[in-house]
């Protein structure tokens, strides 16, 4: 199937928009080339809550989330990963709502760094998160009403999870998928590999709907990711072929592969293409010096 984004999305800030039965949602404002309109909130539940993703630490969409929360009580909330712009509203909220706070875990890259290596993310990463609880893989939350299933799907980053409503066929389904665009995968907070094990792992499921952490639905999952899948594996030859014909250097590549991306996303761009090659070097198939590097020369295996 060829992959075919929908931008379309009304992000009324500031307001809940009933997406699902029990199920609000509640744009930040905080729009940008990363997070199209804003970063989506979720609302669980009709008496005690659950909040997923609860956002940046913004004053005016806090107060968003206690208007909507409307002095019910909430129980949880859940964050999908550490990128400012999921998870540092959890403390604030927790204060305000007395709700655990339940994640992966801490932020951390998805390898550790090479000797000279400077993450060029780490002003994205909310280091200052820990959860009351650490969820794994298949953990089950109940609440009042509602029942939350962990997914873990690290590839955008380290400590990703998606979240199950069970019983619904809703997945939240945070950066991992998202219909509006591909999500970065960008190293060293995240890696190629584990990116497309998570994607296997969520064309596997039976869900009916993905509510994503930017834009709106993903209204037929299956062969969404499908196209995902299928474009991440057309960049991979596409990168292939460009070391073939001649290229050596990522820019060289990013100038040619991406473009007619906007400028302005040539450096995730870049670490995209780095997420590749740091796979194709795994796997055999390009050779550099040593482990493969931003800066790096590729070269075709053999």
């Amino acid at each position: 199937m060829p992959l075919k984004f929908d931008t379309r999305f009304d992000p009324a800030y500031g307001k809940a928009v009933t997406v699902a039965p029990d199920v609000q949602r509640l744009t930040a404002r905080n729009p940008s080339p990363f997070t199209f309109h804003g970063t989506n909130s979720y609302l669980i539940g009709s008496e005690t809550l659950a909040v997923i993703d609860p956002g940046p630490d913004d004053d005016a969409h806090l107060q968003a989330l206690i208007e909507a929360i409307g002095g019910r009580p909430v129980s949880h909330i859940f964050v999908s990963h550490t990128h400012r712009d999921h998870s540092p509203l959890a403390a604030r909220l927790k204060e305000r709502t007395g709700a655990a706070v339940l994640g992966e875990g801490p932020h951390r890259p998805a390898r550790p760094l090479r000797i000279g290596e400077v993450n060029p993310l780490d002003a994205s990463a909310d280091t200052d998160f820990v959860p009351d609880t650490a969820l794994a893989n298949g953990a089950l939350v109940q609440g009042d009403g509602w029942a939350i299933r962990t997914v873990l799907t690290p590839g955008h980053a380290a400590n990703h999870a998606a979240f199950a409503l069970e019983g619904t066929g809703i997945l939240f389904s945070a950066d991992h998928v998202m219909a509006w665009a591909t999500s970065i995968v960008a190293p060293p907070d995240g890696a190629m590999a584990d990116y497309m094990g998570s994607l296997d792992k969520l064309i596997e499921r039976d869900d009916r709907v993905l509510l994503p952490g930017h834009g709106g639905p993903v209204t037929k999952p299956r062969s969404f990711m499908r196209g995902l899948k299928a474009h991440r594996k057309m960049r991979e030859r596409a990168i292939l072929e460009r070391i073939c014909g001649g290229d050596r250097t990522i820019k060289e590549m990013v100038a040619a592969i991406y473009r007619d991306t906007d400028p302005r996303l040539h450096g995730a761009a870049g670490l995209s293409v780095l997420a590749h090659l740091e796979d194709l070097v795994a796997r055999g198939l390009v050779s550099t010096g040593g482990d493969a590097a931003i800066d790096g020369i590729f070269t075709p295996a053999g």
